[in-house]
C-alpha cells in the first residue's frame, strides 16, 4: 500500500486547497461531491426535488467499476493543464500520482493508473477527473440533443441521470461507456440500467439506490403521486452487519462507555438517515440494533444478564436516542428554475 508521510500530507492539503480555488468556479451544479458546503444528502434532495417537480419519465441508473483505481495518469495530466500552467506544480502533481505502492511481498510497485490511496489530494482530483469526463460531456454534448427534460446529479463517482423521453435515455445509455472508456473507466453492466420512472406508470413497481437510499413512486396522503425515500435495503443489511461487528467488540465494555459510544453512533444514524419519509426505516433500524444488543449483552457472562423488560429500563436510563427525523431546510419548485 501506499501511505503519505506527514510531510506529504501536509504538502497536499495545500495543493488540494490550491486545487479547490481554482476549480471550485468551474464545477457545475450538478457536482456535489467533495466541495465546500455540499454533500451527499444536498444530492440527495437536489434529486428528490427534480424528480418530484420534473417531467422525467426514465432513469439511467450507473455504476463505474474500482473509479479511483482507474483514473489515467495521462488525461489527468491534461486535464489539469487546461487550468494550470506552472510547471512545477503539475510535476509535484505527477509525483503523487506515481508514487510506488508497496505490495505484500515487499515489492515496491508504480501503479500507471489510480490516486494516490489514502491521500488528501484524491478527492479533487477524481472530482476534477469526472467534471471534463462525464459533467462537462452531458451539458455541452447529450443535454442540447434532448428535445425534452434531461438532469445529472453526481456525488463523486455516484450518479444518476434522468430523462423525459425513453429514447433519449437509451441513446445516452449506450454511449455512455464509450465516453468513459475513452478515459479508462468502465461500466459495470450488471448495475448499469435504464429504469422507467414516470408518475403514473413506476407507482410502486421499479425503484432505484442513490447513496444509500431507495427511490420509488407512492402517493401521498390525498392520493397524488408522491416519491418516496427510504433506506435501501442493502445499506441497511450493511450497517446493522456493522452494528454486529461493534456489539461483538464493546459488549465487555463499561456500560458507560459502551451507552455514550452507541448513542453517538445512533446520531450519526439519523442524522444522515433521517429525511422526510423514512420513520418507517429507521424505527426498523433502531428494532433490529437493539435485538442485536440484547442478544450480545445476555452473552456477557454465562448467566442471562436481562430480560426484555431489564432491557427496556437499561436503554430508558442511559437515555439511548429514538428514531427521529432531522430538519433539513425545504426545496421549492422555483429552486429548479435555477
Amino acid at each position: 500500500m501506499s501511505i503519505p508521510a506527514v510531510e506529504d500530507k501536509l504538502l497536499q492539503l495545500a495543493v488540494t486547497r490550491i486545487l479547490q480555488a481554482i476549480y471550485e468556479q468551474d464545477f457545475l451544479r450538478c457536482s456535489y461531491g467533495y466541495r465546500p458546503n455540499v454533500g451527499a444528502l444536498d444530492a440527495v434532495d437536489w434529486l428528490t426535488v427534480k424528480l418530484q417537480f420534473g417531467r422525467y419519465n426514465f432513469v439511467v441508473e450507473a455504476d463505474i467499476k474500482g473509479f479511483f483505481d482507474n483514473i489515467d495518469h495521462d488525461w489527468m495530466m491534461r486535464m489539469l493543464e487546461e487550468r494550470i500552467e506552472d510547471g512545477a506544480f503539475l510535476r509535484l502533481v505527477k509525483k503523487w500520482l506515481k508514487a510506488g505502492v508497496l505490495d505484500t511481498d515487499g515489492q515496491v510497485l508504480h501503479p500507471v493508473t489510480g490516486t494516490p490511496q489514502g491521500g488528501i489530494i484524491s478527492p479533487i482530483l477524481a472530482n476534477v477527473y469526472l467534471h471534463y469526463a462525464l459533467d462537462l460531456w452531458f451539458h455541452r454534448v447529450v443535454k442540447p440533443r434532448c428535445r425534452g427534460e434531461a438532469c445529472l446529479i453526481r456525488y463523486a463517482d455516484d450518479f444518476v441521470c434522468a430523462f423525459q423521453h425513453q429514447a433519449e435515455a437509451e441513446r445516452f445509455y449506450q454511449e455512455l461507456g464509450q465516453r468513459l472508456g475513452k478515459f479508462g473507466l468502465e461500466l459495470s453492466a450488471s448495475k448499469t440500467r435504464v429504469i422507467p420512472f414516470s408518475q403514473r406508470q413506476a407507482l410502486g413497481k421499479t425503484g432505484f439506490d442513490f447513496l444509500g437510499f431507495e427511490f420509488r413512486w407512492g402517493k401521498d396522503r390525498a392520493g397524488k403521486p408522491h416519491l418516496k425515500r427510504r433506506t435501501s435495503r442493502k445499506r441497511m443489511r450493511d450497517s446493522l452487519k456493522r452494528f454486529t461487528e461493534w456489539c461483538k467488540e464493546k459488549c465487555r465494555c463499561s456500560q458507560k462507555d459502551l451507552f455514550r459510544e452507541l448513542n453517538a453512533k445512533l446520531r450519526g444514524y439519523y442524522n444522515y438517515y433521517g429525511v422526510n419519509g423514512n420513520s418507517r426505516s429507521l424505527n426498523e433500524f433502531y428494532t433490529s440494533a437493539m435485538r442485536i444488543l440484547f442478544k450480545w449483552l445476555n452473552r456477557r457472562s454465562q448467566r442471562r444478564s436481562y430480560n426484555w423488560a431489564g432491557f427496556r429500563e437499561l436503554l430508558q436510563h442511559f437515555q439511548v436516542e429514538r428514531p427521529r427525523i432531522v430538519g433539513r431546510p425545504k426545496m421549492r419548485k422555483a429552486a429548479l428554475a435555477a
